[in-house]
């Protein structure tokens, strides 16, 4: 097999022509003489066609967008206009979520919720001042995840996880390795979400994880940032 044959050309690709022609004289097929060469009558009205030469591979399909640099072959099939090989899938498209302007307080509704292999990724600058800044992921009024950073908790430097259901605040998480916001400096923040747990890496360093306390995945559908940071982009992509 080749590759004509792996893309659904095998009705015409290296195929041996056995018919003969009108008064093509007892050559066999591997001899055959094709019409319109010398001493060859054509059809009437027939136009002298541009025929594939003995043993000639018809031409392979254009990439995308390729414009065609001259005609098919005759009985080749026609060139896909759509994007892809035969037979292709088309690729799968990111998900799509509304355009919200990048002020603060900032909310973006998650349309599918949160699922496995969901990350969104946060970049912004902390305010000179600030005191503190939150991250909530939301279910109605129920606070699936509340990452709350504050840069001065009775003069510590803390980031609070918590959850809130059905009006009441759970376990506070505040266990912290590093504390790595600065008052004044840019940050990248990202939010995996896993079967799990929520896992949160700043700066390229993975910071924390936090277990589902709302296991409905599927409800929890609004990002909110809020208090004493700017930001430059918000984007939510599902990984490989």
């Amino acid at each position: 097999m080749d590759l004509s044959d792996a893309l659904g050309d095998s009705a015409t690709s290296g195929q041996q022509v056995n018919n003969l022609w009108p008064a093509q004289k007892g050559e066999n097929s591997d001899g055959a003489v094709w019409p319109g060469q010398p001493n060859q009558p054509l059809w009437p009205g027939q136009q002298p066609p541009q025929p594939m030469w003995p043993g000639q591979q018809p031409m392979q399909p254009m990439w995308p967008g390729q414009q065609p640099s001259q005609p098919a072959w005759p009985a080749q099939p026609n060139r896909p206009t759509a994007p892809g090989w035969p037979g292709q899938n088309p690729p799968s498209a990111p998900q799509q979520v509304p355009s919200v302007p990048l002020t603060v307080p900032y909310d973006l509704k998650l349309p599918d919720g949160v699922y496995n292999k969901m990350l969104i990724t946060i970049n912004g600058e902390i305010k000179p001042n600030s005191k503190k800044f939150a991250v909530n992921l939301t279910r109605g009024n129920d606070i699936a995840l509340h990452f709350n950073t504050r840069f001065d908790d009775c003069g510590k430097k803390t980031i609070v996880r918590n959850s809130l259901v059905g009006g009441k605040w759970g376990k506070e998480e505040r266990e912290l390795s590093n504390f790595p916001f600065v008052q004044g400096k840019s940050f990248e923040m990202k939010i995996l979400c896993t079967d799990n747990e929520f896992m949160v890496a700043v700066n390229k360093s993975h910071l924390l994880a936090f277990k589902h306390r709302v296991t409905e995945l599927n409800m929890i559908t609004h990002l909110g940032i809020y208090d004493d940071i700017t930001l430059s982009s918000v984007t939510v992509e599902t990984l490989p």
